[in-house]
């Protein structure tokens, strides 16, 4: 299997995740790969639907919650985003090697927050599913300013937040269970790609929220 990061470099994001509950990794993905990403996310635009929250038929359209928009991805026809893959096997397999995290699937979606969008504060876990443990947003924003919107607030056990700002090609590893958060106000549109290393296979993601 190809390696896109340094074993050291997986260590280091390792040890903070493991003492922070997140890790921010710059340039988590090469210019080819955004690229790749990126224009796949605008081509599906006309795709995209209303994400809800809840699981099955707990599912329910709240837009005083949250009001983005969502287009899940599947691997087997996705076949375009071969690297992507092969990059999160890497992820997997480093945080079972080495976390012991015995992962074994994923979910994962594009996400458009339009201008004046936003998700309240949640957990990324469901009240009958609990088998998503860590969670990864890639930023697919082009030359986003401060005063765009749309930053990751997540809220640490310690009682502190942090802010963070939805960069190109910036990812965001955190654990599900453990990490509450938000995304703030947007003003212009932020584009992402969330999805979640599970423990046992999902089920279809867009019957999942």
């Amino acid at each position: 299997m190809k390696e896109y990061h340094a074993l050291e470099n997986w260590l280091a994001w390792i040890d903070e995740l493991s003492e922070n509950d997140y890790v921010i990794v710059d340039q988590f993905i090469r210019d080819d790969i955004f690229a790749e990403l990126r224009n796949s996310f605008l081509s599906q635009l006309p795709e995209f639907t209303e994400a809800g929250i809840g699981a099955l038929h707990e599912n329910v359209i709240r837009e005083d919650i949250r009001s983005d928009q969502t287009f899940w991805l599947d691997r087997k026809r996705d076949t375009h985003l071969s690297d992507f893959w092969q990059l999160i096997d890497e992820t997997m397999h480093v945080l079972n090697r080495y976390c012991y995290l015995s992962l074994s699937g994923y979910e994962f979606h594009f996400a458009n927050y339009p201008p004046g969008s936003k998700y309240k504060k949640h957990l990324d876990q469901f009240n009958h599913r609990n088998n998503r443990m860590i969670t990864v947003i890639i930023y697919l924003n082009q030359a986003w300013q401060k005063g765009d919107g749309g930053e990751l607030e997540i809220f640490l056990k310690s009682g502190e937040t942090k802010i963070i700002e939805p960069l190109q090609a910036r990812c965001v590893l955190f654990k599900s269970a453990d990490l509450p958060h938000q995304v703030l106000l947007t003003h212009k549109n932020r584009y992402s790609l969330t999805g979640w290393l599970l423990y046992q296979p999902g089920k279809l993601g867009q019957l999942l929220g």
